[in-house]
């Protein structure tokens, strides 16, 4: 092989690495230029003369070269940005009778004219990849940690801590708390602390999910599985989520059949496609809310008892804004400052008068009450006070003694239209109705033991149950 290079004159040779790589560089252990081919020279701006001995990084924008003239290790097809594109590079450590000499790198384009072809073609898929990537991103990861949860109160630091505590975690999550307390920030904390932060974050709203889609949303499908099926079938939630957290808000809303389903998946912790045959396995851990009494919803047979035990490891109470008062003031100026970003304001204050009206309201809409009352504040706000005229009429001209407490004075609410007058049949109803479901609740769902708290008859308690469609108790 060596005689037969003694064949080719050099200028041949040069002229054949020419075309053979187009573009081609080679360096000692220590980084320095000893050949660049005239292509590359021409690329980079330089002559062949000037580069010579020259360090690779001040010749090669981004270069790597030097690296792997001191580690030996080769790195092919590699993605090399230079003069605002980006081309593929391999680079081999160059061994002569087995030891390390120095580097050589080539470009995996024959002419400078192939590579622009090839960079308009790969540039708007590298943009739209880095599109998807962001959105998957952005969609896909936590959003809030733990010190973004304002408050101070120590029934909302108790909620805190313990979520804190049980991140690290992969125990089943059970959020409870009323609409507008923060269920889904705590998740996101959660999951932010947690080991799997660096997976993905997936949310799903169990009530505003049809019936007929949830199952093929959570599970997925495969292609042909129904009428409108997407070629090559989709992924459902817990694929999507496998490895990182998922988060079922509105627990309480999913219906019995689904429920079964959802048993099966966190018991066997696979999940089985719509039109599928067979299973897929995932590790995914489940975080799930709800501002719904489930335990009542488990004696009314309106929740698997199973599920409940198994979303209720570890049950977190977030306490509602009006049993958090002190911390208002908090969480007014926290969501103001994320207000004032997205109006593009700064300096906005809340006058005392102002907040002493919301420690006064009973919030309950909770947080994502205030924080609609406070954007409305900023809407209308001239100045950068926000003085009771930006508030909402309801929560100034409310009398104080209505504000102070969620039951209010019975003459008052009567002439305030707080509570109409029903009908008294309709008040009798509902009485009964009540009575029944709490002594249900109170003999753990044992029937006869209800209608004996109840002071009836077994046939008049299974009439009732009958008049007013509690069927699931039957």
């Amino acid at each position: 092989m060596n005689k037969m290079l003694q064949n080719l004159p050099f200028n041949w040779i040069q002229e054949i690495i020419n075309l053979a790589t187009e573009w081609i560089v080679v360096v000692n252990r220590e980084g320095k230029v000893l050949y660049m081919n005239e292509s590359y020279c021409e690329f980079v701006g330089r002559t062949s003369d000037e580069v010579i001995g020259m360090d690779v990084q001040d010749v090669i924008e981004n270069s790597r070269m030097h690296i792997v003239a001191k580690t030996g290790q080769a790195e092919v097809a590699e993605i090399h940005p230079i003069k605002n594109t980006e081309m593929v590079a391999n680079r081999y450590p160059l061994y002569i009778e087995n030891e390390l000499v120095g580097a050589v790198g080539t470009v995996m384009f024959r002419n400078p004219q192939e590579w622009i072809v090839y960079s308009k073609k790969v540039e708007p898929l590298i943009e739209e990849l880095n599109y998807y990537k962001k959105k998957f991103e952005n969609e896909l990861s936590s959003k809030y940690s733990f010190k973004q949860l304002i408050g101070n109160t120590s029934s909302f630091n108790a909620a805190k801590h313990l979520a804190e505590k049980v991140s690290v975690s992969t125990s089943a999550i059970l959020l409870f708390g009323e609409s507008g307390t923060g269920k889904e920030l705590f998740a996101h904390a959660i999951h932010d602390a947690s080991p799997r932060r660096n997976f993905p974050f997936v949310r799903v709203n169990c009530a505003s999910i049809p019936e007929h889609l949830l199952e093929s949303e959570l599970f997925g499908y495969e292609e042909g599985a129904f009428t409108g099926a997407k070629r090559g079938g989709k992924k459902g939630k817990f694929e999507l989520a496998n490895r990182g957290t998922i988060f079922l808000d509105e627990i309480g809303d999913m219906s019995l059949h689904m429920q079964s389903k959802l048993l099966r998946v966190l018991q066997e912790k696979e999940i089985e496609r719509v039109g599928g045959s067979s299973p897929i396995s995932i590790d995914v851990r489940v975080i799930a809310a709800t501002h719904r009494n489930l335990e009542n919803m488990v004696v009314l047979r309106e929740f698997r008892q199973d599920l409940y035990y198994r979303l209720n490891v570890i049950k977190i109470d977030i306490p509602p804004l009006r049993e958090r008062v002190k911390d208002i003031p908090l969480i007014a100026n926290s969501l103001l400052e994320k207000l004032e970003r997205k109006f593009h304001r700064h300096g906005i204050t809340i006058s005392n008068e102002v907040i002493q009206i919301l420690k006064a309201h009973h919030w309950p809409g909770n947080v994502r009450e205030l924080e609609n009352v406070l954007e409305r504040c900023v809407n209308v706000l001239i100045g950068n006070v926000i003085t009771p005229e930006q508030l909402p009429l309801y929560l100034y001209e409310t009398p104080m003694n209505q504000r102070s407490t969620p039951q209010f004075d019975l003459s008052m609410s009567l002439l305030n239209g707080v509570k109409p007058i029903k009908p008294l049949k309709e008040v009798i109803e509902d009485a009964e109705r009540n009575a029944i479901i709490k002594a249900l609740i109170e003999s753990n769902g044992d029937k006869i033991a209800a209608s004996k708290l109840l002071n009836i008859s077994k046939s008049t308690f299974y009439e009732k149950c009958k008049l007013y469609n509690i069927r699931k108790l039957e």
